[in-house]
């Protein structure tokens, strides 16, 4: 059974969702879970669901957490004993496959690329996020966060990592990758991507070209590439959106039921599209790129969220999928071609 580690203290809510995540994980036998964070807080939350006897979980203590007011670098300085750090350092050591945390999104990820590195022939790690689409399926987009300015080289490495990622994962052999731009036309797009198109249909995927914002959402690609600021304006508006479209859903269902039965059907009708449409079910977005297993979990995340983030977490390591991206960049020339610009 896989070594998870879970980051306790990550969430606004920490850590009531980390530990009965943990807990319900462990029920399901996806991992064995390594609650990190302050030991007596931690018993006490988990004596709430029966102390965890029996159960492949076990505490690791942790004095200190890093909150979403501290930056990142200076937490990293400051807090050597933090739950991040900690979690960061058992996947280093071995005693963990992986790491989830909630917490502080940069300074996770400034924990994580210090503590652990990154893999080799990869200059960026990146965010990979799940949307659901049309189709009933998911769309993987890369990256959402991680990197704001972006050159060629490292889209076409989101690309490898992201085609991976969802092939292990989703179980697809051949998912469809896609580069975000304008339009679909070659001529579309800024000098990065137009030159990061050139670049990535070299590469020994099964490509695409160019998407538009719309395939996101419609199915037509299952991968799909962007730089870092546009990834995250593109997630952030996406939340609002679900949110806005659920409410509005709600009001117009309630207003216009008459009959019970109708109310019944509409209401299932209803938890369905938010079942499908809820970022918990997916648990968190991987760190692609560093040197170990990393979910970063949203901050609102619940304990639905924490428990599949733990599931994906195992998924990940299980499928070997940092030795498979470091093979592909490799075999895919990526390092050679872009040597002279790898250091940025």
């Amino acid at each position: 059974m896989r070594r998870i580690a879970v980051d306790a203290m990550g969430t606004d809510a920490a850590p009531l969702p980390e530990v009965e995540g943990a807990v319900h994980a462990a029920k399901q036998g996806f991992a064995h879970v390594l609650l990190v964070g302050p030991q007596d807080i931690l018993h006490r939350e988990l004596a709430r669901h029966g102390g965890g006897r029996g159960l492949p979980l076990e505490i690791v203590h942790a004095s200190e957490a890093v909150t979403m007011e501290d930056k990142a670098a200076k937490s990293f300085r400051r807090k050597r004993d933090s739950s991040i750090r900690v979690a960061a350092r058992l996947v280093r050591e071995g005693q963990a496959d992986g790491l989830i945390s909630a917490g502080n999104t940069g300074a996770v990820m400034t924990t994580v690329k210090i503590v652990l590195g990154t893999l080799a022939g990869v200059d960026r790690p990146a965010l990979a996020a799940v949307f659901p689409n049309s189709r009933g399926k998911a769309t993987v987009l890369v990256d959402v966060g991680a990197n704001v300015d972006c050159k060629p080289l490292h889209l076409e490495q989101f690309a490898v990592m992201g085609e991976i990622y969802y092939r292990v994962i989703f179980g697809i052999e051949r998912p469809r990758v896609g580069l975000l731009s304008i339009g679909e036309e070659d001529h579309k797009g800024n000098e990065v991507t137009r030159e990061a198109l050139a670049r990535m249909k070299q590469l020994p995927l099964n490509f695409l070209g160019n998407v538009e914002g719309r395939d996101l959402y419609n199915g037509r690609a299952e991968v799909i590439v962007c730089d870092g600021f546009i990834g995250n304006v593109a997630l952030k508006i996406s939340e609002g959106l679900i949110e806005t479209v659920s409410a509005l859903l709600k009001e117009a269902l309630s207003s216009t039921i008459s009959s019970k039965v109708g109310y019944v059907l509409s209401r299932n009708a209803f938890k369905d599209f938010k079942k499908r449409m809820d970022y918990s079910e997916y648990g968190g977005a991987p760190l692609l790129g560093v040197r170990g297993v990393c979910i970063i979990c949203h901050g609102g995340s619940n304990a639905n969220a924490i428990k599949n983030a733990v599931r994906v977490a195992a998924g990940f390591a299980e499928g070997r999928v940092n030795e498979k991206i470091e093979r592909e960049i490799r075999e895919s020339r990526i390092e050679a071609r872009n040597s002279e610009t790898a250091n940025v």
